[in-house]
């Protein structure tokens, strides 16, 4: 006899399980009756794919008992109702709005001529006290054209029927959002990595920059300690007018590289803040949180002041624009995650950038960036603006251009860069949840990459 803790939990099944046994009993059910629910469990665990479930829910009813069957499910919103599949056409895509009248609810319902019966989900482990309501529960209603005329024992089997179900389709749901929770959250490792890991590495540079200031300064110690303060005044002059002057460059090297490591720990402090949200982890998703912002002023600068120091190294010149501070325009934007937009497109012009004759005949490495309005672009009165960054080189072939924001896609020109192919598709990522798009152009001398965003309308 199985004692303490696991005896509960074992004999609390055992109790259940008696109660199921009595209840079959009660039920009553026909021998069709039981063969149409063995029939939809085998199917429903042989099936994997959600259309697939949605057809097995109208075919048996429709093989068992020849009847029609129509699926209806909560739509996006949750307040209405889609057909999403029915036992004449099968599944519909896209779901088909519900017809006037039909409505979710905790009942059996009579609308016309037909029987609707609730789709209900179980309730969750702390909803089980019995006290939440039935509508809470629906997830659709399951349609029997001319099933008004249907037997009381016929109904409470199709009743069973729909309750197994919401059941299967429920857990199905749940399958479904913690796959997508896991791919969301393997994304965001990538983007980690991409974003924070790997430019966290720079710290290492800058603190040799510093470690080799402070040898420096050790060196002009070490010349202070070696002056004879009995020597001549000219000589002790000499060597402190020296040690003055190194102390002077010395002081500006350290007050630039404060200001450079400041100026990562800011920028990295920023990109952890917008990566590692705790309501991205419990949502599963991308959460914005939006602020009027100046894009130029307090985006792109902070980053292409980040890159400058690279740029200058790769021999790259900046092209700024001069109308972007001249004409703000403040737009409701997540700072940190669109600061990572343009640290991802700086950071691929730092490695992609390539040489081309420039209208003086010389050769020239360029990068820019800048701004154009789109009248209507997302439709009647709902302009967009393009921002775009471009680098000059060699065009990406039509292949290249197809997948260039798909994830973990790198071209011929990135197999000799490190690289992960995640920056891009993080981009897009970002655009699309603030309600952008992302392109892709050839120009005459280079490459343009961009991403179009909405401008509030005046009554947003």
């Amino acid at each position: 006899m199985v004692v303490g803790e696991e005896g509960i939990a074992l004999e609390n099944v055992l109790v259940r399980i008696r109660e199921k046994a009595r209840s079959y009993r009660r039920y009553d059910f026909s021998e069709t009756h039981h063969a149409a629910l063995h029939a939809f469990f085998d199917l429903a665990q042989e099936y994997d794919a959600m259309g697939d479930f949605y057809r097995v829910c109208v075919a048996v009813p429709l093989v068992f008992f020849g009847v029609s069957v129509r699926l209806y499910l909560l739509n996006e919103d949750g307040d209405g109702l889609s057909l999403f599949c029915d036992s004449e056409r099968g599944l519909l895509y896209p779901p088909l709005p519900a017809r006037q009248g039909l409505r979710p609810g905790g009942h059996l319902v009579i609308l016309d001529d037909s029987l609707l019966v609730p789709i209900q989900r179980k309730p969750g482990p702390s909803q089980g006290n019995g006290r939440q309501l039935l509508s809470e529960l629906v997830m659709g209603m399951l349609e029997i054209p001319g099933g008004a005329e249907i037997n009381d024992n016929d109904r409470f089997f199709i009743r069973k029927y729909a309750n197994r179900i919401g059941y299967n389709l429920h857990n199905r749901l749940i399958a479904q959002q913690n796959i997508h929770h896991l791919k969301f959250i393997n994304n965001l490792v990538l983007g980690v990595e991409h974003n924070v890991i790997t430019p966290n590495i720079y710290f290492r540079h800058l603190f040799n920059k510093l470690r080799k200031r402070l040898d420096e300064l050790e060196e002009i110690n070490l010349e202070f300690a070696q002056v004879d303060p009995v020597g001549s005044k000219t000589h002790r002059e000499t060597a402190g007018n020296r040690s003055q002057g190194r102390l002077k460059v010395l002081y500006d090297d350290l007050a630039a590289n404060h200001r450079e490591i400041l100026e990562h720990y800011n920028n990295y402090s920023l990109f952890l803040e917008s990566l590692l949200r705790q309501d991205h982890f419990r949502k599963g998703h991308l959460v914005l949180r939006p602020r009027m912002c100046s894009i130029e002023k307090e985006i792109i600068i902070p980053q292409l002041d980040h890159y400058a120091n690279r740029l200058a190294r790769r021999g790259i010149k900046v092209a700024q624009p001069t109308d972007m501070i001249d004409e703000e325009i403040p737009l409701l934007v997540d700072v940190g995650l669109l600061s990572q937009v343009y640290t991802n497109l700086f950071s691929n012009a730092v490695k992609y950038t390539m040489p081309v004759r420039d209208h003086a005949g010389e050769q020239a490495k360029v990068m820019a960036y800048g701004r154009e309005y789109l009248r209507n672009y997302f439709g009647p009165s709902r302009d967009g603006i393009k921002f775009n960054v471009f680098t000059t080189g060699g065009h990406l072939s039509d292949d290249e251009a197809k997948l260039l924001y798909r994830d973990g896609f790198r071209g011929e020109a990135g197999i000799k860069q490190p690289g992960t192919g995640h920056g891009l598709a993080f981009v897009k990522q970002v655009v699309e949840i603030h309600g952008g798009v992302v392109g892709y152009e050839r120009t005459e001398t280079g490459n343009n990459f961009y991403f179009i965003l909405p401008l509030p309308t005046d009554a947003e």
